[in-house]
């Protein structure tokens, strides 16, 4: 009796185990559902060799997230990416993909009300990057004029003083950090939040530096003394940065910015 309990709970703990993929594959559609789980890079020469071409793409968090199109199936596909990896794959509307019809021609219905009211040539970026806000069409424009100027490094330029607008500026600045993460330096600043620095503090006595980082807005959310010296970890949530300081004998060795994402959670 003993044994076929513990056959019931290993064979329990291997389900729970696979649950997590298999949900994540069942979501996929068929065309890509073996995809789930793939390495991007060559993920991203089986979606191409399927007949599938990548149309835009943002950032959240650390994911990224690419919309595919496949002009021979009309299917658009929304690819979550996750630690280098294809989190999952979902079919969504084709406005998604900029293309017409399905049930995406209210969110393409606002986006070219934007453009109208405005005069801007084309929407680049997504509803997506907006998260939660909900802007009427001006402020909607307003945000994706900011997140492109932000993206590609443009000077931020307000004339309407619009809240929406910085927000676009600091989700396109953001999304531009992300994809040059492999730069030394992981950083970024813009809008109104304004970029603290902090690599004047390396070298410097941790006191000394603590007590600047407190005055330029970071709060300190760990201390941990370890073998290789003291970790601490700063987050500063008007500009979304978050630091990691590592002190020995006294003294900053290092401080160096990382993925929001590591204060978050």
């Amino acid at each position: 009796m003993m044994r076929q309990l513990n056959i019931a709970g290993a064979s329990f703990a291997i389900v729970a185990m696979v649950m997590t993929p298999v949900a994540a594959a069942a979501q996929a559609p068929g065309s890509v559902r073996d995809l789930v789980g793939a390495r991007a890079a060559g993920g991203e020469d089986q979606l191409e060799y399927r007949g599938f071409n990548r149309i835009s793409g943002h950032v959240e968090d650390d994911s990224k997230i690419n919309y595919w199109w496949n002009g021979n199936t009309k299917e658009c596909v929304k690819v979550v990416t996750y630690n280098g990896s294809f989190q999952s794959l979902n079919k969504t509307t084709n406005a998604d993909c900029n293309q017409k019809g399905g049930n995406g021609d209210k969110a393409a219905a606002v986006a070219v009300g934007a453009v109208a009211l405005l005069g801007i040539a084309a929407l680049a970026s997504k509803s997506h990057h907006r998260g939660d806000r909900d802007y009427d069409e001006r402020g909607t424009a307003d945000f994706e004029r900011g997140h492109r100027d932000g993206l590609y490094n443009q000077p931020y330029h307000n004339y309407s003083r619009s809240d929406a607008y910085s927000n676009g500026y600091d989700s396109g600045v953001r999304e531009r950090a992300s994809q040059t993460s492999y730069r030394n330096g992981y950083n970024y600043g813009g809008g109104y939040s304004g970029y603290a620095d902090f690599n004047d503090l390396q070298g410097q006595e941790r006191n000394y530096a603590t007590g600047q980082l407190a005055s330029r807005g970071f709060l300190q959310l760990d201390n941990k003394k370890t073998d290789t010296g003291r970790y601490m970890t700063y987050w500063r949530s008007q500009s979304r940065q978050c630091l990691i300081l590592n002190s020995q004998n006294g003294y900053v060795v290092s401080i160096e910015s990382v993925s929001p994402r590591t204060c978050r959670d």
